[in-house]
């Protein structure tokens, strides 16, 4: 399965002006091959904090993920905020729309203390693995990705992990070293797909989006301006590594 990650910028507390831009890129993304296609954290609004940003589930942005599944036929996610339940604070949901109409969710675990998400949002309960074309996929929100053992836990039932992010430039080798990280170390593909750009709080983000393959490799990368990060997955390799290291079942805890 070809998988795209589309490095983008956002615009700021803006969904019809990022509506706007980045419907064409699902496109290209989809004319190149793409049959999942990726776009970032809070790909609507930018990682923002005012209150009253959240939408209802099935809002404005999960209806644009699901249109943009249903024209171009293939499997589109990105995280938006989201308010479901009986709670006044908005999730930050990974939204995984699939051609066929279907919907998946995955709600941010580890809400990001140092910057205050966990004020304006609440965690979610559990990882969420969807089967897409006998591909396990695990979705993950970026500050999940410095918590080993929610990856450990979806191991067995994983062949690809996704992480959309809005990871500061500042931390960007950390970005790095733990994508590459969660791949070497649960035997499994990693896809991490950032935003570039300047953030209305001013945080800069460069971008460093890229697919590492079961042992580490890095099949494909981008630097710090808007592109599009295509590599070919295969669940038949993450079998085959597991099989030829057997690494996880010495796994405790």
């Amino acid at each position: 399965m070809r998988v795209a990650a589309v490095q983008h910028d956002i615009v700021w507390e803006d969904r019809e002006a990022n509506f706007g831009r980045l419907g064409p890129q699902v496109g290209r993304a989809a004319a190149a091959g793409a049959e999942l296609v990726l776009l970032t954290e809070t790909f609507s609004t930018g990682f923002s904090m005012t209150p009253g940003i959240g939408e209802p589930e099935g809002g404005p942005s999960a209806q644009f993920l699901a249109a943009q599944a249903a024209e171009h036929g293939v499997w589109v996610g990105g995280s938006c905020p989201e308010i479901a339940g009986d709670g006044d604070l908005p999730y930050n949901s990974f939204v995984l729309a699939g051609p066929d109409g279907t919907t998946h969710r995955y709600r941010k675990l580890h809400p990001f203390t140092h910057g205050g998400e966990h004020e304006r949002f609440r965690a979610g309960e559990g990882p969420v693995t969807v089967e897409i074309g006998g591909l396990r996929v695990t979705p993950f929100v970026c500050y999940d990705l410095r918590f080993a053992d929610i990856f450990w836990r979806a191991a067995p039932d994983t062949d690809l992990y996704v992480v959309v992010a809005n990871w500061p430039a500042a931390r960007r080798l950390h970005w790095q070293t733990l994508l590459q990280a969660r791949a070497i170390e649960n035997q499994a593909y990693v896809v991490g797909c950032n935003r570039v750009g300047t953030a209305g709080d001013g945080t800069e983000h460069a971008g460093d989006s890229r697919v590492v393959s079961p042992m580490g490799e890095l099949l494909a990368t981008a630097a710090g301006a808007e592109t599009l990060v295509l590599a070919d997955v295969d669940p038949a390799e993450v079998a085959a590594t597991r099989d030829r290291f057997r690494f996880l079942p010495d796994r405790r805890g």
